[in-house]
């Protein structure tokens, strides 16, 4: 009786402690949200996601300003991003997990192990040098790239671990009906790891939708809207987290406002982005459960 109270005891202990963790945890990010949603809720308005944001007499004047031309241009750089991003992310990490043995492994291990732990402004100079100066100008794809860069390393690395947790037995399953190693990975072991893929990108994608260094070398930033919607790509684009930076220094009253507006959207970016992951993977996890 003595050893089972004992362990009963132990066990609220070890259930406490993980609470006051999970607390812990949790309390910076939602002190974070709380500060944002206050000082940033006044300045949402209608005006705030129909117009541009325009030259600053127009704070000084206190016209109507937005940044529709900021939110709009987020979601083209992430989106082309994420699809420059996934496909190479996927595919060095699934040479990593299915041929070990392969003589670019090494390699390409230390090289993506030294490109995650590269600062992100490096990232934004490297793009800078070999697309921004070719092209002659500052470019929404240009930032794309860099973003893509950043995103590189943590989804080859997750998708390593996402595969390598799928049993080996699913794998010579295909491979004992004759199908080639490369058909039996695209066609069986991907799709019994797609919860674990998406949230290795979903992780990437959060790492990369803050970065405002790399942009400054290579979106560079806009305070109107392009004539043309190719204009958020072959020109500078402005992004959520660049202006944010710019709006945050900024000298006029109104800017500040703006600046914690733009910090709730790209919350909300981020969060609507992981409930539609959590969609794509609700069916694998009741398969699962």
């Amino acid at each position: 009786m003595k050893s089972l109270k004992r362990r009963r005891i132990h066990d609220r202990i070890m259930v406490g402690l993980l609470c006051v963790s999970t607390i812990a945890v949790l309390l910076p990010l939602v002190i974070i949200m709380v500060h944002v949603f206050i000082e940033g809720f006044s300045a949402l308005s209608y005006e705030f996601f129909t117009e541009e944001l325009g030259s600053p007499s127009r704070a000084i004047q206190n016209r109507p300003t937005g940044l529709v031309h900021t939110i709009i241009g987020t979601i083209v750089v992430d989106s082309l991003a994420l699809i420059i991003a996934v496909p190479f992310g996927i595919g060095a990490g699934m040479m990593l997990s299915e041929y070990p043995e392969h003589a670019l492994n090494p390699t390409l291990r230390i090289m993506n192990d030294t490109l995650n732990g590269i600062p992100a402004i490096l990232k934004g100079l490297f793009v800078f040098v070999l697309i921004v100066k070719p092209m002659g100008t500052f470019s929404g794809v240009a930032g794309s790239v860099a973003l893509s860069v950043v995103m590189l390393p943590i989804i080859a690395r997750t998708t390593e671990s996402a595969l390598q947790s799928i049993p080996w037995t699913i794998r010579e399953a295909g491979l004992a009906l004759g199908l080639p190693r490369w058909r039996v990975v695209l066609s069986t072991v991907i799709p019994a790891a797609k919860t674990g893929l998406i949230t290795g990108v979903l992780l990437a994608f959060a790492r990369a939708v803050g970065e405002a260094a790399p942009l400054l070398f290579t979106s560079f930033g806009n305070n109107y809207l392009p004539n043309n919607w190719w204009g958020f790509i072959f020109n500078p684009t402005d992004t959520l987290p660049q202006r944010l930076y710019s709006l945050a220094i900024s000298p006029y009253e109104q800017w500040h406002g703006m600046g914690w507006a733009a910090a709730i959207v790209l919350f909300g970016i981020v969060i609507i982005t992981f409930i539609i992951a959590r969609f794509l993977t609700r069916d694998t996890l009741q398969y699962k459960q």
